[in-house]
């Protein structure tokens, strides 16, 4: 299996590190891409070497794309590199966001359903009223695509993805 992570200058420490670890302690192959092949810095300071340029990136390649949470996200919503590789991502159904990351779903979901064109992409991941409004929205287009809440579902997105990757390895033994 194998993931992708995007990410840029101002991403949420926590929720790109916990997943990008224990998806590698599954087995996964992670590379994490951003805009520009320098380090990155998080909000706390951490700084991260990508593995790849986000224009180089096939998303065809990747089980799944992860969009962590903090400022970096607006910053990845203003490129269209950002944006079309989430969007092939979400077309296959692969892409987990935690916290703002929802940004870039609900940009490409804004581009299949006029319903939610009236959202705000930046607002939505505040968790305020806007973000219930978009996530009953979201829930009557498309169940899966719900904006998530930060802090809980770190840990839940890492589970949900090795658990799933414990299964695929499983059902592939017994074949």
């Amino acid at each position: 299996m194998k993931a992708l992570i995007l990410a840029a200058d101002g991403f949420e420490d926590l929720t790109l590190f916990l997943p990008w670890y224990r998806l590698r302690e599954e087995g996964v192959e992670v590379t994490v891409a951003c805009p520009f092949l320098h380090a990155i810095t998080g909000t706390h300071g951490y700084a991260v070497e990508p593995d790849a340029a986000i224009h180089e990136v096939n998303p065809a390649e990747y089980d799944l794309l992860l969009i962590p949470d903090g400022p970096a996200v607006e910053r990845l919503r203003q490129r269209e590199e950002a944006v079309d590789v989430t969007r092939t991502s979400f077309e296959s159904g692969k892409v987990a966001a935690i916290g703002h990351g929802a940004q870039l779903r609900l940009q490409c979901m804004r581009e299949r359903d006029d319903a939610l064109h009236e959202f705000d992409p930046v607002l939505v991941g505040d968790g305020g009223r806007e973000a219930q409004q978009v996530r009953r929205e979201c829930a009557r287009c498309d169940e899966r695509l719900a904006p998530q809440r930060p802090r809980l579902d770190v840990a839940l997105v890492a589970r949900v993805v090795a658990k799933r990757e414990k299964d695929r390895k499983r059902q592939s033994d017994q074949r």
